[in-house]
C-alpha cells in the first residue's frame, strides 16, 4: 500500500492532512524562515540545495523562496531566481540547465477539485511541471500544474502558462500564447 507521500508525488489523490506530510511542511517552513533571513547568499543557497531532491552546480536563489516539501524539486546547473520564488511541489518540478527566473515567479503543481464535495473531503492531487534547458521567465510568471516547456523558451513578464509548449518560442499573456519563434 502506498503512503500519502508516494501517492502525492505520483499525482494520485492523497490526503493533504496526512501527519507525515504536515510534519515535513512544518520543518520546511521553519528551515525556510531561517534560510530567508540569512545575509550570506552562498550559505543560503548551500542550505537550499540540501533541501531539494536534486540541485546542480551554480544554484543561486535570492531571498524570499517558498516551497512545500523540497524533495520534489529538481534543478539543473546554472540556475538563477530573483526574489520571492514560489515552488509548490506536491508533484515533481524539474528545471533544466541554464534557466533564469525574474522576481515573483510561481510554479504550482497542486490541482484542487472543482467538485465542491471532493473539496470538502480534503483530497488533493497534482500534476508535475517540467522546464527545459536555457529558459528565461520574466517577473510575475505563473506556471500551472501539468505544464511542460521545451528548451530555449522565453516567458514574458506577468504571463500565466496554462498548457505545454515545445522548444524555441516566446510566450506572453494570460493565458500565455506564442508570439514569436526563436531561431
Amino acid at each position: 500500500m502506498k503512503t500519502e507521500r508516494e501517492k502525492m508525488t505520483e499525482g494520485e489523490p492523497y490526503q493533504q492532512y496526512d501527519e507525515e506530510l504536515q510534519q515535513r511542511r512544518r520543518e520546511i517552513r521553519k528551515e525556510l524562515n531561517s534560510i530567508n533571513s540569512l545575509d550570506d547568499n552562498q550559505e543560503q543557497n548551500r542550505r537550499l540545495a540540501k533541501l531539494f531532491g536534486d540541485a546542480g552546480k551554480n544554484l543561486w536563489i535570492e531571498t524570499g523562496v517558498q516551497f512545500d516539501y523540497g524533495y520534489n524539486i529538481h534543478v539543473g546547473d546554472d540556475f538563477y531566481a530573483n526574489y520571492h520564488l514560489t515552488l509548490l511541489d506536491t508533484c515533481p518540478i524539474t528545471i533544466g540547465n541554464h534557466c533564469y527566473f525574474g522576481p515573483d515567479v510561481g510554479l504550482y503543481t497542486p490541482v484542487h477539485p472543482i467538485d465542491p464535495k471532493q473539496r470538502l473531503a480534503d483530497v488533493e492531487l497534482g500534476k508535475p511541471i517540467t522546464i527545459g534547458d536555457n529558459c528565461w521567465f520574466g517577473g510575475h510568471v505563473t506556471i500551472l500544474p501539468g505544464v511542460t516547456l521545451g528548451n530555449n523558451v522565453v516567458v514574458g513578464a506577468g504571463s500565466v502558462v496554462t498548457k505545454s509548449f515545445g522548444d524555441n518560442v516566446v510566450l506572453v499573456g494570460n493565458p500565455a500564447r506564442v508570439i514569436k519563434n526563436v531561431e
